[in-house]
């Protein structure tokens, strides 16, 4: 199964921010549409950051009531670790866990496809394993019966 596959199957629409806004008003989109993370685009598009609910409490747990005055770039992780849509989810976990990270872009041609959350990839390792689990049920039953 492929990161592709799993976005299919989300039909998320990627929310993204501009490095210019201010941090009250991603962490107002962050909880209105209930995710964890937004990659931050230029003017043109292209992702050149991510910034998430982690990025927001250090900030404030380093500078306090400055945040208030902070942006989107002050704050954000330049150096962003992604996958693309041809990768396999055992690969996008791999990265995930090596970073230490909660939330994985999907870059496709240098573009933003989607966004993998850890949760994403922990229910179609669910659902895989139920799929096997029914198979191998079936083997059984089929072998004593058969």
């Amino acid at each position: 199964m492929t990161v592709a596959d799993i976005l299919s199957k989300l039909s998320q629409q990627v929310i993204s921010c501009r490095p210019e806004d201010t941090i009250e008003t991603i962490a107002t989109i962050l909880s209105a549409k209930r995710i964890g993370a937004m990659p931050v685009r230029d003017l043109e598009g292209a992702m050149i950051g991510i910034v998430s609910e982690r990025d927001i409490v250090d900030a404030f747990a380093e500078r306090g009531s400055e945040v208030g005055a902070l942006r989107v770039r002050d704050i954000m992780t330049e150096e962003v670790i992604s996958c693309g849509p041809e990768d396999t989810i055992a690969h996008a976990s791999q990265l995930l866990h090596k970073h230490r990270f909660r939330h994985l872009p999907v870059l496709e041609n240098g573009r933003i496809v989607g966004v993998l959350s850890i949760r994403d990839l922990l229910e179609s390792r669910l659902e895989q394993t139920e799929l096997e689990v029914n198979v191998l049920k079936d083997s059984v039953i089929a072998a004593r019966f058969g």
